[in-house]
């Protein structure tokens, strides 16, 4: 497993109002920068999963990239310095609602400032600059990591050569679950209006979010076969959850969560002038396939160059993780392309 590292990215101002201080991004990379800093692959991942998600863990929600990311792969590291970013705003490592409040010296807990998908790529373009990147030949990444593709695409359009957002949109698919989230965690006996970190944290909720989660993301699908017992399924279904309760902040939810309010990227599609790469799986059920007459047409009434690819998958929002040998060819001829 690569070993996670700390860019300082220095005071962000953010879009929504405010300043984070002394901000910080936690990455891991693999492969070397080319001399003129034009050889660097970015990569962005889901909502509650962390940027180890090439090397996989309990953290990884999409399941491994490993088979997608390293020497002679689709994404080759031996061809391209791959930097994988962890957001502003989660749970592992970078500046964060459990971070210290340097005004304070506590964690921010619910009084971190509110931030944009925006500001998410803000802090990551300042990583990448200061470790010498020019120019990204892609922006790569499944669900939210998908976001963070299309944004870059759409802030930044001559900073990167080809954006590929996998199980994605160019908006968010409802509010209607993080509200649901932030409710059952209020009802949490803990809680503490989000400033649980004396008060004996809220495991047993996140436990069982996790659950709820991974069911809808597809995940009895993938361990159908390791695990055909229902009972030893479902045991399996809440280890996993827990080990992901263990990690995973409930305020980063909530924050990365109300980072999307309001995203829809379709009247900007304009503004990018990357070449596209846009997979969506069969059986997912936050991204159907039926998106993909929307984002494309999108895309392609903007005059942006486009492909799409379906997988055909019984893994859901998982696929491209799980599935990737069945996509990992379109990808490998996309990054071929970007040279």
């Amino acid at each position: 497993m690569a070993e996670t590292a700390l860019a300082r990215v220095g005071n962000l101002t953010l879009r929504r109002g405010g300043m984070l201080r002394d901000a910080e991004i936690a990455y891991v990379s693999y492969g070397r920068l080319a001399r003129d800093g034009r050889n660097a692959v970015l990569m962005t991942h889901g909502y509650t999963s962390s940027h180890l998600f090439v090397d996989g863990g309990a953290a990884a929600s999409e399941g491994s990239w490993s088979a997608l990311v390293g020497p002679g792969r689709a994404i080759d590291t031996d061809r391209y310095f791959v930097v994988s970013s962890n957001m502003l705003g989660s749970s592992f490592g970078s500046t964060a609602p459990h971070s210290r409040n340097p005004a304070t010296g506590q964690p921010y807990g619910a009084d971190f400032p509110p931030i944009t998908v925006a500001d998410i790529v803000a802090a990551q373009r300042r990583m990448l600059e200061g470790l010498g990147v020019r120019e990204l030949a892609a922006v790569v990444g499944p669900s939210y990591g998908g976001f963070q593709a299309f944004t870059w695409g759409v802030e930044h359009p001559s900073f990167a050569r080809g954006l590929v957002a996998a199980v994605s949109g160019l908006r968010r698919p409802s509010d209607a679950g993080l509200e649901r989230t932030r409710a059952r965690l209020a009802a949490d006996p803990n809680w503490n209006g989000g400033n649980y970190y004396a008060t004996g944290g809220v495991l047993g909720t996140m436990t069982a979010l996790r659950e709820d989660t991974l069911r809808n993301y597809g995940i009895e699908a993938q361990l159908a076969e390791r695990f055909p017992d229902p009972a030893a399924r479902a045991a399996e279904i809440t280890r996993q959850a827990r080990a992901w309760a263990e990690a995973f902040d409930a305020n980063s939810m909530l924050a990365l969560g109300d980072a999307l309010t309001g995203f829809d990227l379709t009247p900007h599609v304009g503004k990018i002038t990357a070449r596209v790469l846009y997979v969506l799986s069969r059986t997912d059920a936050i991204f159907p396939p039926a998106l993909a007459a929307e984002v494309m047409g999108a895309l392609k009434a903007a005059g942006v160059s486009a492909e799409y690819f379906e997988l055909d998958s019984p893994h859901g929002h998982l696929a491209s993780g799980t599935d990737a040998a069945k996509w990992a060819p379109v990808l490998r001829t996309f990054m071929d392309s970007l040279s």
